[in-house]
């Protein structure tokens, strides 16, 4: 089970990044996957999680309105879409796969390397 963040970068405030977790050596569909962000200084947080059939959702309260999950079983990508981004956006954003959806990191496993987002003007 291996799992890839990408898509971060530098944005401005107020700008919007699609990031992508793509899933090799196993099917996407047979997972649940969530994304956890970790800002510097700062303790690794939930941001949102996908059920294996893209059918069951969550957020973090902070994260709901901004942030959108979706996942593309023909890609085997899931997605998080960041609108409206902040400079307290700015982390690495990891992605990882679980049993079931799912807040506790404890849950996952096969975190990807992250990719950075840093929102600055």
């Amino acid at each position: 089970v291996q799992l890839q963040a990408s898509g971060g970068g530098l944005v401005q405030p107020g700008g919007s990044l699609r990031l992508s977790c793509a899933a090799s050596r196993f099917t996407v569909s047979s997972y649940a996957v969530g994304w956890f962000r970790q800002a510097p200084g700062k303790e690794r947080e939930f941001v949102a999680a996908i059920n294996w059939s893209g059918s069951s959702t969550t957020y973090a309260n902070s994260m709901k309105g901004r942030f959108t999950i979706s996942r593309d079983a023909a890609k085997n990508t899931v997605y998080l879409q960041v609108n409206s981004l902040k400079p307290e956006d700015t982390a690495v954003y990891y992605c990882a796969a679980s049993a079931g959806v799912s807040n506790n990191q404890a849950n996952y496993k096969s975190w990807g390397q992250g990719t950075l987002v840093t929102v600055s003007s």
